[in-house]
């Protein structure tokens, strides 16, 4: 039931302002109410806003009655949020503008496109507001066609990079990136290759392979050709990775190896002194493959050239385990830590155990374990999986555009990353909360307006009952089963 101490005036209507300033205005609004209500809050209590989704989709980021934290004992189950234990800063949440998302999104109609892109790059109207996204360097396996930025007939070669272009990525890709940017201008792109052009790898084609040796030193170029291309086109690039997944050679699209003494060497040799030689600012994020070889990473850092110029190490969730962020981090904590893609899909469609699977690895594992950015893999896709050549035949799109009749279909994706990135603004701080208790994990983030976003997700298959405490005030709360909540109240200490 609604509390007796808020205002008539409905939640949401503050949702467009901002977290802060909506818990704000909803605090001066109950000033002048009497000491005690019907409900039992007391004048003093801080409203906190709750946002609910469900294993059984009953609710779907949707907002619940507020409740008080005030005076009161813990339960038995509790969580601790100190706001005190401040880590590392965020940056953002999002998912993959892929050429296949940015193709279909060109492809709706345009107040269509408007009205979706405004959602998921805004916080306007209940947004989700994604502040950060990822783009490829030439084709993926989610292309419309093969392709790179410096494609030569066989035979030939173009070392001075005299027919590189992005003309292929000026129908769908830029057009896309440049309107999110103006909806908004926080948002941070980053960028990976799949593949070098074919005449400077081993096979001479885009799949598998490896990267020539005697080829390092154009491929660097190549890499800041395309973030000197786009920062021309109004898109700055704000970190590069090497290469997606390079300890994986894709039989049927775009990719090739590049191992870690490789990778050292590229770093430390060409492409980290060409970028601070020229001044830019773009970071070097290495790794951007699965949990389960922290032992590449490493062996990277390990080389004192690259070392100088790594800014920090993304991470895939296709195999291995969440926590061993943490004990690379460990390791090298003067290193960021991103979280750059991972995919759900049709192998996984019961939400009551991908729900929260994906919270509690995606959403709070990662940033437990310091990742500073959280990204899905495509953003959007049509109701096939796809457009897709070769590849992944069932992957899911955080949103899924019909290719016929234009229908919008949010997915499970989407609400998990929603219950974040709604709700944690650029520059939040993640701050102490209890871990993990009786089926209970949780994530916390202050912003910079004192607005602290608490994440708690329910695994277990019975409802569970539990306390927050933060400041020395206390509140209650039941979560339903396989479910997730996002609790929003302001900071009352400086």
């Amino acid at each position: 039931m609604k509390l007796g101490f808020l205002p008539p005036l409905h939640l949401c209507a503050y949702a467009r302002i901002g977290v802060g300033t909506l818990v704000i205005g909803l605090l001066g609004a109950c000033s002048t109410l009497t000491p005690t209500t019907q409900s039992g809050a007391v004048q003093g209590d801080i409203p906190v806003l709750v946002w609910l989704t469900t294993g059984n989709q009953s609710h779907l980021l949707a907002e619940q009655a507020a409740a008080p934290l005030g005076a009161g004992r813990p339960l038995p189950l509790n969580i601790e949020v100190d706001a005190t234990k401040r880590y590392q800063s965020m940056v953002g949440f999002g998912a993959s503008l892929t050429d296949s998302s940015a193709w279909l999104l060109q492809q709706m109609k345009s107040e269509a496109r408007e009205a979706l892109m405004k959602e998921l790059f805004t916080r306007e109207g209940g947004g989700v507001g994604f502040d950060l996204t990822r783009l490829t360097i030439g084709a993926s396996d989610f292309s419309r066609h093969h392709y790179t930025l410096n494609d030569r007939p066989e035979g030939e070669t173009d070392l001075p990079l005299a027919h590189f272009s992005i003309d292929a990525n000026r129908a769908d890709v830029l057009p896309t990136i440049k309107r999110a940017l103006a909806m908004n201008p926080q948002l941070q792109v980053m960028a990976s290759p799949w593949s070098a052009p074919a005449w400077m790898k081993t096979n001479a084609h885009l799949y598998q392979g490896e990267l020539r040796s005697d080829r390092y030193d154009v491929f660097s170029r190549y890499l800041i050709r395309y973030v000197d291309a786009y920062a021309a086109e109004g898109v700055p690039i704000f970190a590069l990775t090497l290469q997606n997944e390079p300890h994986f050679e894709p039989k049927d699209y775009p990719g090739m190896r590049i191992r870690s003494r490789a990778r050292a060497e590229i770093v430390g040799e060409h492409l980290g002194p060409m970028l601070a030689a020229r001044g830019m600012k773009t970071q070097i994020i290495e790794w951007d493959h699965n949990w389960d070889e922290p032992h590449a990473p490493l062996e990277v850092l390990a080389n004192p050239l690259a070392r100088k110029y790594v800014s920090g190490i993304g991470w895939h969730c296709y195999a291995g385990y969440v926590q061993i962020q943490t004990g690379v981090r460990d390791m090298h904590p003067d290193k960021d830590t991103w979280f750059t893609e991972c995919s759900g899909g049709e192998w996984k469609t019961h939400w009551p155990e991908t729900l929260p699977w994906m919270v509690r690895n995606i959403v709070i594992g990662t940033t437990r374990g310091w990742a500073r950015g959280v990204l899905m893999w495509n953003l959007v896709l049509d109701e096939k999986f796809g457009p897709h050549l070769g590849g992944c035949k069932d992957c899911r799109g955080v949103v899924t555009v019909n290719s016929v009749t234009g229908e919008v279909t949010r997915n499970l994706e989407y609400y998990a990353l929603g219950h974040a990135s709604k709700f944690v603004r650029p520059g939040a701080r993640r701050i102490e909360s209890t871990a993990a208790i009786d089926g209970l994990e949780t994530v916390a983030f202050r912003n910079v307006d004192g607005a602290i976003a608490l994440i708690v997700c329910n695994s277990a298959s019975e409802p569970r009952s539990f306390s927050v405490q933060q400041g020395g005030r206390t509140m209650r709360h039941t979560l339903p089963r396989e479910s997730i909540a996002t609790f929003v109240w302001m900071d009352q200490m400086p």
